[in-house]
């Protein structure tokens, strides 16, 4: 009879817990940012509030980035998830809190946090595809309006049902990915080579290099950015005189004047400046 008291009030307690560590749930905090990044905090309306360091967004918020945007938050459980530039991402979009994003454009990477044995099930939906995990690592690309969607694997596995074209649901296991095409059934057929698992990986570097091109971005949203490709220009002439061979120091047509001395190289350009 102790044994069973203890049980129930174990259950109890378990219970009267769960409502608390929903609303935790419910609130992601930016934990850092680059660029433009804000939130559309009422989905009936079109006004976003820019967010700012240790900002926290809510359950049927939508998180917007700018072409140079970036932002990762964190959610009470310890899953953390990174949202990347010109997305268009909602936060818990159904009272349902195992349904974690739906992301509606753009792209994301999502880490599911669990404790050993014990599963931590999260749901991130696409306009075509809804992907299931545990415990694991994956990368999320929407592409276009329609919702062609690209889910790479990292760590762990998750299964995905296309929501547009009936079929089986698959299995998706490390350094696999499959793209979810809305007119065409999700084949069972292995990303064989890991070809898509690759490209996949180097649209996320070529998200991230976004972000490394804007150093300043971890300041508030609408200050002063970098503008990509002033990295890497070391080097470069900047305009003005004396950075070439002017124009018309040749000899004057017509005369029997010596040419013009070639003008001096240009002074090396100063140190730093990055691009290396």
């Amino acid at each position: 009879m102790r044994t069973v008291y203890k049980l129930l009030l174990a259950f109890t307690l378990l219970l009267s817990l769960r409502p608390a560590d929903a609303q935790s749930n419910s609130l992601a905090t930016l934990l850092d940012q680059r660029g433009n990044i804000s939130v559309i905090k009422d989905p009936s309306s079109t006004y976003q509030t820019a967010l700012s360091m240790g900002s926290q967004v809510r359950a049927g918020q939508i998180i917007v980035t700018g072409p140079d945007g970036y932002g990762s938050f964190k959610v009470q459980d310890g899953s953390t998830f990174e949202v990347f530039s010109d997305a268009r991402v909602i936060f818990h979009p159904t009272m349902n809190f195992g349904d974690l994003l739906n992301v509606v454009i753009g792209k994301v990477k999502v880490y599911i946090q669990h404790l050993p044995g014990i599963p931590n099930p999260n749901n991130v939906t696409t306009p075509t595809a809804l992907i299931s995990v545990r415990g694991t690592v994956f990368f999320v690309d929407v592409q276009d309006e329609e919702g062609t969607t690209t889910v790479s694997v990292d760590e762990g596995q998750v299964s995905v049902r296309h929501l547009r074209q009936p079929g089986k649901i698959i299995f998706l296991n490390p350094g696999e990915a499959r793209t979810v095409d809305p007119r065409v059934p999700l084949a069972a057929v292995r990303d064989t080579g890991g070809f898509l698992h690759k490209a996949a990986q180097m649209i996320e570097r070529a998200s991230r290099e976004v972000i490394y091109r804007n150093p300043g971005g971890s300041s508030a949203p609408g200050g002063p950015t970098t503008t990509p490709g002033q990295q890497g220009d070391k080097g470069k002439p900047t305009g003005g005189s004396g950075t070439g061979t002017p124009s018309g120091t040749g000899t004057p047509s017509g005369t029997g004047a010596p040419p013009a001395p070639p003008a001096p190289p240009a002074p090396p350009p100063p140190g730093g400046g990055g691009g290396e």
